[in-house]
């Protein structure tokens, strides 16, 4: 679907399918559902179709491992950007299926699984307990409420790397406990960003620097993808005019609707690219 890919965090994205239901406030801005319509594909929400595809497109991943196993350096890929891979409906069943066995066909990919919809995660993958080596699960934590609601899913799986994306942020998070809860998987790896485009929500400056300090007391990488669309004036300015952004229960601060570009992925004055330990090579 896409070799190297402008996401920062990943090297190729892959999809499945394409299409998908909102299922919280992370999703109310949901690029993908744009981007699909742009592209004149009708696939969100609970009762449009969902969009399949070829044999060639499938076998994109196959020459992507074959890439990486010739030049012994593993690559990542993120799946889905279009879709949740866990999304409960029938007509999904075959073609997750189908996912799994390319999952276990590429060992120089680590797939990077990101969902919504964690409750379904261990009704859905094969493995139970024997989870391949290649592949890293994630959830989406867009706020205190949504961590402690899919954090404990999350957790209850024995893959070898477990992710969250705090993006959107779209509240403060205190993760402290999560780092290492009695009973559970650890948290491996943290991704934080705000929103982007012209509707986009603004991320509090407090709420991604609470976050890169758990992460450094916890030990525990942390990769800042982005501001998005709104940056502190302490962070970039090009003349334009400066907005008091008053948000609930935190100080007002001073925000430029900048755009994401411009707007860059400085925090504290660094950029953080934290990656999780790498997964052993394969022979």
């Amino acid at each position: 679907m896409a070799q190297n890919s402008s996401i920062e965090w990943t090297d190729h994205t892959f999809n499945p399918w394409w299409g998908c239901s909102k299922v919280s406030p992370a999703c109310d801005n949901c690029y993908a559902e744009l981007w699909a319509k742009r592209m004149g594909h009708q696939v969100w929400g609970s009762g449009a179709a969902r969009r399949f595809f070829s044999a060639a497109h499938w076998n994109e991943p196959l020459a992507w491992n074959e890439d990486a196993r010739v030049a012994r350096k593993r690559k990542r890929v993120f799946c889905a950007s279009m879709a949740d891979v866990f999304e409960r409906r029938a007509e999904l069943n075959a073609e997750r299926d189908r996912l799994w066995r390319l999952i276990e066909q590429t060992p120089w990919l680590d797939w990077l699984l990101l969902t919504k919809r964690p409750q379904n995660i261990a009704n859905m993958v094969p493995w139970d307990e024997a989870w391949p080596q290649n592949v890293w699960l994630g959830t989406t934590v867009e706020s205190q409420m949504f961590a402690e609601k899919r954090l404990p899913f999350l957790l209850e799986n024995a893959a070898v790397v477990r992710f969250l994306s705090c993006e959107p942020l779209l509240g403060s998070l205190d993760l402290s406990a999560w780092f290492r809860r009695p009973g559970l998987n650890s948290i491996d790896w943290v991704i934080a960003g705000g929103e982007s485009g012209p509707r986009s929500r603004p991320m509090h400056p407090d709420w991604a620097a609470s976050l890169l300090r758990q992460c450094n007391e916890a030990h525990v990488p942390f990769h800042f993808k982005q501001w998005g669309h709104w940056a502190p004036t302490g962070n970039k300015s090009d003349g334009l005019s400066s907005r008091t952004v008053t948000l609930p229960h935190e100080r007002p601060v001073r925000m430029i609707p900048l755009g994401k570009k411009a707007a860059g992925r400085l925090l504290e004055g660094a950029t953080w690219n934290g990656l999780p330990r790498p997964t052993l090579v394969h022979a």
